[in-house]
């Protein structure tokens, strides 16, 4: 049996205790379930060292963080998880950390709004952070908040770089703009236009493309544009010219369907584009249909397969399947 050393059980413990606090900071600005937060571990080392210095590194990078500053969650979020935080400092036999109860004192009496903002952190430590509304439905439209398939995108997008790189990118239903900002700031497309049709829906993801700097960097290669799909036509579509078609948690509605389905048939008669279309499959029936309607309109599909890595934080108990479109 092979038995470390004092100073392999304290590199041990540093890289734990830095994933850990990296856990923390990536869950709070993405707003995850506080639920899903390693509070366990966090138990273990007050516990463990008799030390509240975890707690205040915490403390330190997510409400004392500058993004938080700039960028923060909800003052109900906030309000929650120094609750909890301030619950595991108080079951600990240790000196109170003051930081802690002033930055309680900051939310208590503030005044809850209708939006917020989420931060994304990249693998290059980069945060996307998006202005979203607090309910998941808001002004009879969905699209206002980043859902799970959106993510799962984003990620296979940062793991298929090439799929993206010097091309003419279209996303559909574009929503806040989580995977349309990811592959913006990473994938290096010659051109991204977002779309959507909500016209809420449309001024929240212009803000979030500008809050992103993309305007900026990007100023004559990106654009938002309203895309009607029951409306558009084949010259819309062939003035667009993508190379490369993207559509994330867009089959949800029975009543959206019919009109994604035809769109999508204008597209491949039009242009010799890549389709990937990306679903969370929370309506079995309505899934199925969709694949039926394809079919009916001789588009066949094949499944995308493999892992992808796990670069943000969301429920990946949820059926996703992403699929690519063809004639």
């Amino acid at each position: 049996m092979e038995y470390l050393g004092q100073d392999q059980i304290s590199d041990q413990t540093t890289v734990e205790s830095t994933a850990i606090l990296r856990n923390f900071q990536v869950s709070f600005f993405a707003m995850s379930r506080l639920a899903s937060f390693p509070w366990t571990f966090l138990e273990e080392d007050i516990k463990g060292n008799k030390s509240l210095e975890l707690i205040s590194d915490i403390l330190k990078q997510t409400c004392l963080h500058s993004l938080c500053r700039k960028f923060p969650p909800s003052v109900r979020y906030r309000r929650l998880f120094l609750s909890e935080l301030i619950k595991r400092q108080e079951a600990a036999d240790c000196e109170p950390l003051d930081e802690l109860y002033d930055a309680l004192a900051e939310v208590v009496g503030a005044e809850e709004a209708t939006e917020s903002y989420k931060s994304y952190f990249m693998p290059s430590g980069d945060a996307v952070s998006l202005v979203e509304n607090v309910a998941l439905i808001s002004e009879g439209t969905t699209g206002l908040v980043t859902w799970e398939a959106a993510l799962y995108l984003a990620e296979w997008a940062l793991d298929h770089q090439q799929a993206f790189t010097g091309r003419m990118v279209l996303e559909l239903g574009s929503g806040m703009g989580l995977t349309g900002i990811t592959i913006c700031r990473s994938c290096g497309p010659r051109r991204f236009i977002f779309s959507d049709c909500h016209p809420t829906v449309l001024q929240k993801l212009r803000d979030n493309v500008q809050l992103n700097t993309l305007t900026e960097q990007m100023p004559s290669a990106v654009s938002v544009e309203q895309l009607d799909w029951t409306a558009a036509t084949e010259e819309q579509i062939k003035q667009i010219g993508a190379d490369t078609v993207i559509a994330a948690d867009v089959v949800y509605d029975p009543d959206i369907v019919e009109s994604l389905v035809k769109l999508l048939s204008k597209v491949l008669r039009c242009l010799s584009a890549e389709i990937l279309i990306c679903s969370t499959i929370r309506n079995p029936e309505t899934y199925r249909s969709f694949k039926q309607q394809l079919e009916k309109a001789q588009i066949s599909h094949h499944v995308i397969t493999g892992p992808v890595s796990h670069v943000f934080p969301y429920n990946r108990i949820s059926a996703i399947e992403m699929i690519k479109l063809y004639r």
